[in-house]
This record gives C-alpha cells, structure tokens and sequence, in this order.
C-alpha cells in the first residue's frame, strides 16, 4: 500500500521550485495562485533567499504549492489518488495540501486557506519572539518533562527519536546549553515562530472565520490527521482539525504508526521531499521510500507507484 505524504514548514530552501518551473503549465499555475493570494510563489521559489522564505506568510503557501504541483504530475485527478494512494497525510501545513489531494479542499481553496493561515501565524508569532528547535536522540519519557521544566512545549512528536521543542527565545536557548540526558543533538529549525503552541492560539480565530465558508467534501482517500494519528472520513471534522491544529501538537509519530497498521509498503513525499522520508526510514523499516526533490525523481516515482498497485492488487486478489 502507498500512503503520499507533504511535508512542513522548514523544508524550504532557497530556489527549490526552480527546475519544476520546466514543467509544462506550472509556471502558469503558480502565477494563477499567486495573482489569487497577492503573494508571488514564482519568485520566493526561485529567488529568494532563506531569511526571505524563512517568513512564515511566505513558508507556509510556498510548501503546500510546491507539494501540489510536485504531486499533481504523479496523480492529475482524483482517480489518480483514490486509485493508486491508500493514505495521505500533511506534517503541519502540509494537512493543507493532503486536504486538496484528498479532495476535501479544491487546490485553489486549500492556497487561499494556506495564505490567511501564515498570516495569522505570522501575527501571532509577532507579539513574542519565539522559535522551535529538534532533539535528536534521547529517550520520549526524559525528553518530554525536560521540556516542561524548561517551560517549553513538545510541538512536534515525530516518532524514529526525534522531538521538536517549541517557546520563547530564552527557552530555545536554555535547551541549547541544557540538553537532556540521552539527546544527541539539539537543532535550531528555519520557522519564525513556537508553532502548535498555546502561542498561536490568535491564529485559531482567525482560520475559523477563514473556513467558515469554504465548499468542503468528504476525502475521497483514507486521511490521517496529525492530532491523533486516526483516519478522518468527514471533510468537515477534518477542516475543525485543521483549524485546531495550529495551537496543538503535531503527532506524526502515530500517523506513521497508522500508516503500519493500514499495511504501508510504498511511501512517496511531494517536494520538497527529505524529511518525513527520512522519519519513515528509521520508523517503517523495510517500507520502500521516495522524496520528490525535483522532476529528476518523477520517473522512479512513477515505478514506485506502479509496483506499489501491482503488489496491493496481487494481495487482494482472490485465492485460486
């Protein structure tokens, strides 16, 4: 079984759109996008530099673009998805493109939503000065109550060792120089801001006001939300979720524990690929994985996809 996966904010770097412009009608899409939602995708795709897209109104619709158009070559419609995906899921703003690509949100609504959900985050991230940091290594039952001692919050329990902390500047610092007992390594992230935090609860008004009149459908692929890691079968549920989720924890530890229990053996990350396929490789051994990085991975990609049907039909099949 295949699950497809958009990854989150912090997986931008700097001209990473570039070689997807060569795609015929992308550039024409983005600029549709970007006309819509008053924010030129072309050029913080290309140009920009990493203070630049570091900007959580430019992060945000930046990473759920990239990750539809890096998608949409491998699976065009909503067949493509319900026929050859068994589950998909976002890590973070990446919910908003898995929400498209699950036909609960058109792509033109999920761009609109993506814009007004970086600005509220951006506004809200500006009353305090705050960011996010990964500890890599380190046992879940000491690394979370360090944090709490700390006065930080565990925004991100990623699964396969690896936790994001989330507070003010002074908290993040204070992680810096007082890691806890078992971690490796502790990583400043590119976001501006303690996202999926109690920080961000300004940014939850703001999006229920924004979703209130959006044309929204039940997903027409399995969904697995980053609440709980459970399957959400209503559009409406799962656009609350998303609404919520800005202010809470981010647990893609159990979607990755869903996506074993469902039987994944395939696991396909729209661009800019890397990190949730590299989660999965410590987490969902034996799971083959691909990150789209650029159209040089569309061809493996296709195979990937091909064999993943071909084994998920054979598996089905009847007993002779």
């Amino acid at each position: 079984m295949l699950v497809l996966v958009a990854p989150g904010q912090g997986a931008q770097t700097p001209g990473f759109l570039t070689p997807w412009l060569d795609l015929p009608g992308v550039e024409d899409r983005l600029r549709e996008w970007s006309a819509a939602i008053d924010l030129d995708l072309v050029h913080y795709g290309t140009k920009a530099d990493e203070e630049e897209i570091r900007d959580t109104a430019v992060a945000q619709p930046l990473l759920v673009a990239s990750a539809l158009i890096s998608a949409r070559q491998l699976f065009a419609t909503a067949d493509d998805v319900s026929s050859k995906v068994g589950a998909a899921a976002g890590h973070s703003v990446g919910e908003l493109a898995a929400a498209a690509l699950t036909g609960t949100l058109s792509d033109e609504a999920a761009m609109g939503l993506v814009r007004r959900r970086g600005l509220a985050m951006a506004e809200a991230a500006a009353v305090t000065e705050t960011g996010m940091a990964a500890l890599l290594g380190g046992d879940e039952d000491v690394v979370i109550p360090h944090l709490e001692r700390l006065g930080l919050t565990p925004a991100n329990v990623n699964g396969a060792g690896q936790i994001v902390a989330a507070g003010t500047a002074e908290q993040i610092a204070a992680l810096v120089e007082n890691k806890p007992e078992g971690t490796r390594r502790v990583v400043p992230l590119k976001v501006a801001g303690a996202f999926h935090t109690h920080h961000m609860a300004p940014a939850v008004s703001a999006l229920e006001s924004a979703t209130a009149s959006l044309s929204v459908a039940d997903p027409h692929t399995r969904y697995v939300s980053n609440k709980d890691g459970q399957l959400v079968s209503s559009g409406q549920e799962l656009v609350q979720r998303l609404v919520g989720q800005v202010a809470n924890p981010v647990r893609w530890d159990l979607c990755m524990e869903t996506f074993k229990a469902l039987g994944v053996t395939a696991l396909i990350e729209a661009a800019p690929g890397g990190t949730l396929t590299g989660l999965a490789k410590r987490a969902l051994p034996g799971v083959r994985t691909l990150a789209l990085k650029s159209p040089d991975d569309l061809d493996a990609a296709r195979t990937l996809i091909a064999e993943a049907s071909a084994a998920t039909a054979a598996g089905s099949a009847p007993a002779e």
